[in-house]
């Protein structure tokens, strides 16, 4: 019994390393310039990785999941904070940006979307949070009704 729960710690401690490893990839040599700054870099990547994998495990520990599916929320997570940012920005660039506006071509490139979906990608919704986080209304013609509120 107590080589069973040995052998599965040792395999979840296995899986959160793994883990680690993917999500904090370690430089090789030549991936840091200027070169002589790669020891630091690789000791500043193995720090993330340690703590990443105490980070997951406690994660593990309060949520007594599995750390593959905690990871993989954890990452769904970030995802969707980067598309909620990029919505973000596009709108900041269109509505918020004086008489001369970003290009829809220019947004799309440095965003990897298409034109129509920059024109597509931010709603009166997300004009609202860029307006209250930055301090003013938008300045564009363009710019969209309010938001709908909420319902409560």
């Amino acid at each position: 019994m107590r080589s069973q729960q040995f052998f599965a710690i040792v395999v979840i401690m296995d899986l959160i390393g793994d883990l680690a490893a993917i999500r904090v990839p370690l430089p090789h040599p030549g991936d840091v310039t200027p070169e002589d700054l790669y020891p630091d870099a690789l000791d500043q990547a193995e720090q993330a990785r340690e703590d990443y994998a105490f980070a997951l495990e406690a994660q593990r520990d309060d949520l007594q999941e599995d750390p593959l599916l905690i990871a993989l929320g954890n990452a769904r997570a970030a995802r969707e904070a980067a598309d909620r940012e990029i919505r973000h920005l596009l709108a900041y660039g269109r509505e918020f940006h004086g008489r001369r506006p970003y290009g829809l071509d220019a947004l799309a490139e440095a965003s990897g979307m298409s034109i129509s979906g920059v024109r597509t990608a931010y709603t009166g919704r997300e004009i609202d949070v860029v307006a209250r986080s930055i301090g003013r209304a938008p300045d564009s013609r363009r710019a969209r009704p309010p938001a709908a509120p909420e319902p409560s």
